[in-house]
């Protein structure tokens, strides 16, 4: 038995009986022996079962008799090897950490597990081939064992514009397997669960959630044996012959992140959060406000209009410009000019230079579009290169937005590509890349002919990780049809994600609380849109779409030249706002409050950040459907520090429509102070808000 341990959280790992299996993995377990206690969850053998109970190992075996998923799915030529048995022969320990490797001699294979325990536990396996054949693999999942009584799952879905929504199945028989074939870690399955006793929730019950750190495709098995024992596990996604081992030949898993609390999903949250945060390459000055041009002029990249625009948003106090699609090649629309990454000299004919210019001349950063991963069949590229493109041959391949993906494992074109992002960065002053991708691979085969996904999603690391030693002073934001590629895979190359293409501040509630779930808000860019939303049509005030986004990573992506000067002020005051209270929305603990429901459908959402040092809070309560009740349930705010006393006041003028109350509970005027431990118990009256409308609540600790 070997144990990791931190203050928080305990892991036994049982090394004795072959394949390494996490034995336990929950809270600190204090003076125990580990193998006495492993004496005492010894199972009976059941009646019409196999003579042996298989270890849930962290990679399961079908040949040590486990029933369900196996870890390992493979073969050599002739379909030998395809059931092997690990045995562990070396054991090193370090600090909070293990490596652990087993061999098969007969498959003659060999597996390495490294399990790392901080913040968050992390779980990587290498298997490599020991033997003279080649060794075609089909699947390699890492798994953790759940408790018994872990009998809800908290998994979510979505679509473009609709990310990160939370979905609750019972997890009492059977298989959930979610799997992801679109090359990238999309929108529709993010590769995120969450298990407990049912019923769990932001600060309530014993959680445990499984997060894997992977860009490309992806499964995830979440399984109850016919002996009620429970195995969640997670891996790529291979397609047929994508990855095949000649001897000597290494695979490595992507990483699996794992979190623990005894207290609700919150917490566990703060797991992952804090992982994030303690990454060398973790953003440490502060964000910047950015504006982007996209929903402001689309392809019509007039110069006086760029200025202009640029003149608005530094008055307004934005502290970054993003010049978006439109400025390269034949690129006047979305039908051509994907590979060809010159600027044109239609849209631009003196260059960057004078945006570029003026946009520094102003205080602010100057940041661009790009789409390296893409290739439109209307393009230079493409018509010299037509085998670049991630296709099948002798298919007709499969066009999305006009574009077909670009195999960047082709050494030509990777080095193409290359060549022309370092053109454009070493040739012009740019603080900022915005890296999008916004097509599925489909049938998308490498130069072999083989699957591409795989190698592609390498490469694709691997152009980010030169760009970024080669340009440390660039930031990159990985943006994939909103969040259509949003990991801790993708964050170790980039600098942010683009959390949705959707700016619907009602929209964006669910988007965000989702994705809070295990990303900080220095991470997740959010924008103030129009006041008509793009992608749904809704109307929204201003007030509503400046709270909704300024929590998160604060960007504007509106036409400011139609601002009227009183439109401007208030912008302007949501700025400063958003950047007075940015050192504790980037820094302190998210916190979530379980959602008040009308039916089967959430109407309010509390959230917002907690100092560390629980010092100060703020606070959002947005309203977005009518209740089932005529004025809002109390907000109650656990985890403050109970002994202090708090002053709760509005941090921005109340968004209350005349139509919902002629009064208002009295404290909303001149605020009110209260002990952590009342707004923990008793909690706070609301203000009854219209749909869709804010309030913002700024909670400071008074000296004692």
């Amino acid at each position: 038995m070997r144990r990791l341990a931190t203050e928080s959280v305990e892991v036994v790992v049982d090394t004795a009986a072959g394949s390494p299996a996490i034995l336990y993995w929950g809270a600190p377990l204090g003076d125990v022996d580990p193998v006495s206690m492993a004496g005492a969850l010894e199972r009976p053998r059941a009646r019409g079962a196999i003579d042996v109970t298989a270890p849930l190992a962290i990679v399961a075996e079908h040949a040590s008799g486990y029933a369900g998923r196996p870890g390992l799915l493979g073969n050599r030529p002739g379909g030998r090897a395809w059931a092997p048995r690990f045995t562990v022969s070396e054991i090193v320990e370090g600090d909070r950490a293990l490596t652990i490797d087993a061999t098969d001699a007969v498959a003659e294979l060999g597996l390495r597990i490294e399990l790392r325990l901080e913040h968050v536990l992390t779980i990587r396996a290498t298997l490599t081939n020991t033997g003279s054949s080649r060794y075609l693999l089909a699947q390699l999942l890492v798994g953790m064992a759940v408790p018994d009584d872990a009998d809800e799952l908290l998994w979510f879905t979505g679509r473009w514009s609709r990310e990160f929504h939370e979905t609750r199945s019972p997890f009492t028989r059977g298989v959930l397997c979610v799997e992801n074939r679109s090359g990238r870690s999309t929108q529709e399955h993010l590769p995120l669960v969450f298990a407990g006793r049912r019923g769990f929730g932001e600060w309530s019950g014993e959680v445990r959630g499984l997060h894997l750190g992977a860009s490309g495709n992806h499964q995830m098995v979440a399984e109850v044996l016919p002996d009620g024992r429970r195995m969640i596990q997670f891996g790529e996604l291979l397609h047929p012959g994508e990855v095949v081992l000649e001897p000597g030949e290494q695979y490595v898993t992507p990483t699996l992140y794992a979190t623990y609390s005894a207290g609700g999903l919150t917490p566990a949250s703060w797991g992952f959060h804090r992982h994030l945060r303690s990454r060398p390459a973790h953003p440490r000055t502060p964000r910047p406000v950015l504006v982007n041009t996209w929903e402001a002029v689309y392809f019509n990249h007039d110069l006086a209009t760029l200025r202009d625009l640029a003149d608005r948003a530094a008055a307004v106090g934005c502290e970054r410009y993003v010049l978006d699609d439109g400025w390269f090649g034949s690129r006047r629309d979305d039908t051509s000019g994907l590979g060809d990454w010159t600027v044109s000299p239609d849209a631009h004919p003196s260059g960057l230079a004078p945006i570029i210019d003026h946009v520094h001349a102003l205080g602010m950063q100057f940041g661009i579009w790009v789409e390296p991963e893409m290739v439109n069949p209307d393009s230079d590229l493409y018509r010299a290169h037509p085998d670049w493109a991630l296709t099948t041959d002798g298919y007709t391949p499969v066009l999305a937005r006009n574009q077909l993906v670009l195999n960047l494992a082709h050494p030509g074109a990777y080095a193409t590509i290359r060549g022309a992002l370092v053109e454009l960065l070493a040739h012009h002053d740019i603080q900022f890349v915005k890296w999008d991708m916004n097509r599925d691979h489909v049938q998308g085969s490498g130069s072999g002919g083989s699957a591409g996904t795989h190698a592609q999603t390498s490469a694709v690391y691997r152009l980010l990780d030169e760009l970024r030693a080669r340009f440390p002073g660039v930031e990159i934001e990985s943006c994939s049809s909103g969040g259509g590629r949003v990991d801790f895979g993708i964050l170790e190359h980039t600098d942010r994600v683009w959390t949705s293409d959707c700016n619907d501040a009602l929209e964006r509630h669910a988007i965000q609380r989702g994705a809070s779930m295990f990303l900080v808000p220095e991470l997740l860019g959010a924008h103030i849109g129009p006041p008509q939303a793009h992608t749904t049509g809704r109307t929204h005030t201003l007030d509503f779409r400046a709270i909704t986004a300024l929590m998160f990573q604060l960007g504007i992506e509106w036409n400011l030249l139609s601002l009227t000067d009183a439109e401007l002020d208030k912008l302007a005051g949501y700025v400063a706002l958003h950047r007075r209270f940015r050192p504790l929305l980037h820094g302190g603990d998210v916190v979530r409050f379980d959602p008040v429901h009308n039916g089967d459908r959430p109407s309010g959402h509390a959230y917002g950040v907690y100092a560390t040092d629980r010092s100060e809070a703020l606070i959002c309560y947005a309203q977005l459907t009518t209740g089932d009740s005529l004025v809002p349930h109390r907000l109650v705010l656990p985890g403050l520090d109970a002994r202090a006393r708090y002053r709760v006041a509005v941090a921005v003028p109340v968004v209350v429509g005349a139509s919902v109350a002629t009064a208002q509970p009295g404290w909303l005027a001149d605020g009110i102070t209260l002990t952590g431990r009342q707004l923990g118990g008793h909690g706070l009256q609301l203000p009854a808000l219209d749909p869709e409308s804010a309030v913002l609540l700024h909670l400071s600790r008074l000296d004692q």
